[in-house]
């Protein structure tokens, strides 16, 4: 069923089945038009390649703020109240998705308590919060009262699996948010591959580079200041097992190859990014940076005060 990203609504409100219209997150009235005007999407290069490239300004220094000499502060900054007068709910939706970007998608395969349904569907409210041990949150845009297929199914069965979302099956994985009638399987509608896992009974997508078992440990539903209704609930995931393609994983298996990952992200609207680039800065340590900058460094070195 459709991401819950969205102010959800119960199955029976015909207005769910509306919501895409509701939100218009699509800004072109002919879609394939704009789409066919674009360049071809690039051709994966074999082996796959991440490519590295210098920090916007190498020659930086502490102290010195940031990279554009100043030219970001001479833009002013309007302020925004949430639930000003005549401001709706979408307005947020549609601030908050284009404002915190880019955001990783946790896509979702569920199975009832049952057994007898499956559910599989991408959350861009998704987020690792620690590794040890590995805890995930996911936030749906729903109560549990009104919960939707994932959020219905991972509180019944306590459990789930959270597939990282690859170049290579993108059209796919956005074809399960799909509005099709109650019942109709997202796994047949994507045309993607169940595969079997080892701590859960839910399945995995097998063509998911990276996916994380995981079982509920609580949920936590949140309401609105507006309404006070419970508009959004938040599920805290412990991973129990991870899955990684074998040609992603380096020896230690501690680190994923992102030119094999290819990992896709949400932005704003209908749009999402891609991760083909990246730059590398080492974490400071103030011994040695003293000993780099010498008196600079200490003169930096003030009092942590309000306003600084």
């Amino acid at each position: 069923m459709p991401s819950n990203e969205l102010p959800e609504q119960s199955k029976d409100n015909a207005e769910h089945l509306d919501a895409e219209k509701t939100i218009k997150r699509n800004p072109h009235p002919d879609f394939k038009k704009v789409e066919g005007s674009r360049p071809d999407f690039p051709s994966h290069p074999a082996p796959s390649t991440f490519t590295f490239t210098k920090v916007p300004s190498p020659s930086w220094t502490y102290g010195s703020g940031g990279n554009d000499d100043g030219a970001s502060l001479s833009h002013n900054h309007i302020s925004i109240d949430p639930y000003a007068e005549g401001r709706q709910p979408v307005q947020n939706y549609k601030l908050l998705i284009s404002g915190i970007v880019p955001r990783p998608i946790g896509f979702l395969s569920t199975r009832s308590k049952d057994g007898s349904s499956t559910n599989l569907a991408p959350f861009s409210y998704t987020q690792v919060i620690s590794h040890d041990p590995p805890i995930f949150i996911v936030g749906f845009a729903s109560s549990l009262e009104k919960a939707k297929d994932t959020l219905k199914n991972l509180v019944e069965s306590k459990e789930c699996v959270i597939n990282i979302i690859s170049e290579h099956f993108l059209e796919a994985a956005n074809a399960t948010s799909i509005d099709a009638p109650y019942g109709v399987s997202e796994w047949a509608v994507s045309g993607l591959t169940p595969t079997d896992c080892e701590t859960v009974k839910a399945t995995r997508v097998k063509e998911a580079v990276f996916s994380v078992e995981g079982h509920l440990m609580d949920t936590k539903e949140f309401k609105s200041p507006a309404t006070g209704r419970v508009t959004a609930t938040m599920a805290i995931i412990q991973g129990t097992r991870f899955w990684v393609r074998e040609d992603a994983i380096d020896e230690t298996k501690s680190l994923i190859d992102p030119g094999v990952l290819r990992p896709m992200s949400r932005l704003g609207g209908i749009t999402y990014g891609r991760t083909v680039e990246g730059v590398e800065i080492p974490r400071p340590v103030w011994e040695n940076v003293k000993k780099e900058q010498g008196e600079k460094t200490e003169a930096l070195a003030r009092p942590k005060v309000d306003g600084q």
